[in-house]
């Protein structure tokens, strides 16, 4: 009955679990705002080749929008 009752106070008293569990969070937080940004950062880009593309006014074909590409 003693080791039970040390063995009780032993899990109470860790901290560790509570510590992997919050560190857990904070890389998903972390993961979750990079890609966030990464996915922004690439829709800002095509969104900029675009308008660079619709800026040049080619013709058909050209900034890989079907066509041969002459």
């Amino acid at each position: 009955m003693k080791k039970l009752m040390t063995m009780a106070r032993q899990f109470r008293d860790d901290d560790n679990g509570a510590a992997m569990v919050e560190y857990s969070i904070l890389i998903g937080i972390i993961a979750a705002a990079s890609i966030l940004i990464i996915v922004g950062i690439g829709l800002w880009v095509t969104g900029r080749f675009t308008a660079l593309c619709t800026g040049l006014n080619a013709g058909p074909g050209s900034c890989g929008v079907g066509g041969t590409g002459s």
